[in-house]
């Protein structure tokens, strides 16, 4: 049997340049990796075949984990097969990348099974035909994601240390909000950003990276809160009542802020749950990049 961990990622800040002509938008975003992780085991069998804990998550070929399987066979047909497990800990629907990050675990794991592995270059090939902010995932840490997720730049190693460890806490509502809503959204307002302008604001907090990147803005969010009201009046709560400022993480429905090492967070969860009810969900983790 072969394991790993399947880490969820914050889009720290999140610049949406334009449309392209495939239909996919260009990005300048600013990604790294948290503790928060799902767990993926593989077990060589004579097919390949998926279960998961949680029942809400599909386990047929519409998962990203055997979608990306079958790309690794596609490009290697004398891989090993064989059954995978998944336990679920990052929400779907919340901008977190939980299903993509899935997916990449599942090649890391079938390159490892393999007696010739291919390395991370070729899966970050395989990852991009899976899905877009897939190639991430094969390395993760923290980088700067282009394109419409699969050009990948690593960041000085002084910008890494000053996120490395940070204590953060990501909420999420009751709901989640599917990806092409959250851009169809900006696509309508035609709000978008000049490359220019984001790669300038971007190579300014490289320059001074003490500052908070979150203040680089998620281009996603005006459009999210107008749709989903729940969730700005939620963070207004959290700012006005414990001093947290929360901002969308990728195109939501979840939201990050930092915070202190001495933080109750038990005290923003019953917030939480008088804002969106018992359903409302908290994770208590740091960067790791």
């Amino acid at each position: 049997m072969f394991a790993t961990a399947a880490h969820a990622k914050l889009n720290l800040s999140l610049a949406v340049t334009g449309r392209r002509a495939d239909g996919f938008h260009e990005l300048v975003s600013l990604v790294a990796g948290v503790e928060l992780a799902d767990a993926l085991e593989f077990t060589p069998g004579p097919a390949f075949a998926l279960t998961c804990d949680d029942p809400t998550v599909p386990a047929d070929g519409t998962n990203l984990v055997l979608r990306a399987a079958e790309v690794y066979a596609r490009h290697r047909p004398d891989c090993a097969r064989g059954a995978f497990r998944l336990t679920k800990r990052i929400p779907h629907g919340a901008g977190l990348g939980g299903g993509s990050s899935d997916a990449a675990a599942a090649l890391r794991l079938l390159d490892q099974a393999s007696p010739a592995p291919l390395g991370a270059e070729a899966l970050e090939r395989f990852a991009a035909e899976v899905g877009s902010d897939c190639p991430y995932f094969v390395r993760s840490g923290l980088k700067v994601m282009r394109g419409r997720g699969e050009r990948l730049d690593s960041l000085p190693s002084s910008a890494a240390a000053v996120l490395n460890g940070r204590r953060v806490l990501i909420i999420k509502p009751p709901f989640g909000i599917p990806t092409p809503e959250a851009y169809a959204g900006l696509a309508k307002s035609g709000r978008y950003q000049a490359s220019s302008e984001a790669e300038a604001r971007l190579t300014a907090w490289v320059a001074s990276p003490s500052a908070d990147p979150g203040e680089l803005g998620n281009d996603l969010a005006a459009a999210v809160f107008a749709k989903h009201l729940a969730l700005p009046t939620a963070l207004r709560w959290l700012r006005d009542r414990q001093g947290l400022v929360f901002r969308l993480t990728g195109s939501g429905s979840a939201c990050y802020a930092w915070v202190p090492d001495g933080l109750d967070s038990s005290v923003i969860m019953g917030t939480l749950r008088a804002a969106w009810g018992p359903s409302a969900w908290l994770a208590d983790t740091r960067i790791s990049v």
